[in-house]
Formats: structure tokens, sequence, C-alpha cells
């Protein structure tokens, strides 16, 4: 009799350790979501490496190692998050703290009449920090593109402001990145 089928050892170990797991990662979890997703993650790491799984029983010990890695990649995730939440709650203070309740909505309306190309090229610059070399990836475009896109998108959000009768100076670097190029 040959090695076992992939897929057969697999199933066989889900089958003899998914509780075992879902309990350990259940208890160090905040949420059967989270639970969910590091249980995820640890079986298809081991659908992936099933030719590294130990065979001799140590199935189960090996899994526990994966799934106390997923765990702490996920606990380093959330902090990554908590932490980009606290910042951009700060951000979001400092921006509204600067403008009026008025000019808040105006200048929300304002980029939402942008064209969805516009607005992502200029949220891809100003809001998430891209340089024109990395837009030119995420949009699979050139970085010549690029630049015209991002030249023609400021001009057209500039005109929005303008009908809306907005000083876009008042509003700080954030709103000026937006509309010369510096974000």
């Amino acid at each position: 009799m040959g090695p076992p089928d992939p897929r057969q050892r697999f199933e066989e170990m889900y089958r003899a350790n998914y509780a075992d797991l879902l309990a350990y990662v259940r208890r160090r979890t905040g949420s059967p979501d989270d639970a969910v997703d590091v249980i995820s993650e640890t079986f298809t790491t081991a659908w992936r490496r099933i030719d590294e799984v130990p065979g001799d029983g140590q199935a189960r010990l090996w899994l526990y190692g994966v799934a106390r890695r997923a765990l702490a990649n996920h606990h380093r995730g959330e902090a990554r998050r908590g932490a980009l939440a606290v910042r951009l709650r700060e951000e979001l203070t400092a921006w509204d703290e600067s403008r009026s309740p008025e000019d808040s909505g105006a200048i929300r309306e304002a980029f939402r009449r942008l064209g969805p190309d516009d607005r992502e090229v200029l949220a891809l610059r100003s809001w998430e920090g891209l340089e024109t070399a990395e837009i030119a990836t995420v949009l699979g475009c050139s970085r010549g593109a690029v630049r015209l896109r991002l030249h023609r998108a400021r001009k057209r959000l500039a005109r929005e402001l303008a009908v809306a009768d907005l000083d876009v100076g008042r509003y700080g670097e954030r709103a000026l990145a937006l509309l010369e190029g510096q974000g």
C-alpha cells in the first residue's frame, strides 16, 4: 500500500483535530468570527504544506503550532488596525475642526461629484500617500497616465470647489495637497 492520498490525509487530520483547535483558538480570540479566521488560516496552511505535516500522531501538535502562529499574526493585525483607527480618528477630528460643518458637507459633495476614477486617483495620492509609480501599479497603467489623471482630477476638483464657493486654502495641507499635487 502506497502513501496516503493528500486529500484523504488532510480530511482525516481535519476531522480529528478541528474541534480541539477551534476550542484552543476560541479561548484566545475576541469573537467567533476571529476564531473562524484563525482556524481557516491554520487549515489553509496545513493544506498548502500537507507534505510537511509530520506523521506518527505528531500532526495534532504541528497544527497547534500553526494555530499559535496564526493567532500571533491575528493579534498583530488587530494591533495595527487599532493604531490605524486611532490615527485616522485624530486626523479626521483635526480635519473637521479646521472648517465649519457647512463647509465639510460642501467639500464632501464636491469630491463626490467627481467621477469614480478622479476620486480614486486623488485618494490614492493624497489619502493613501502613494507615489506616482505606486499608483501606476495599483491602477495598472503607466506613470505618465497617472500624472495626467492626477492633473485632470485636481483641475476638476478645483472647479467643483469653486462652484461651491469654497476657499480650499483655509483647510490646511491635506486639502491643498489634493489640488497642488503635494499629497
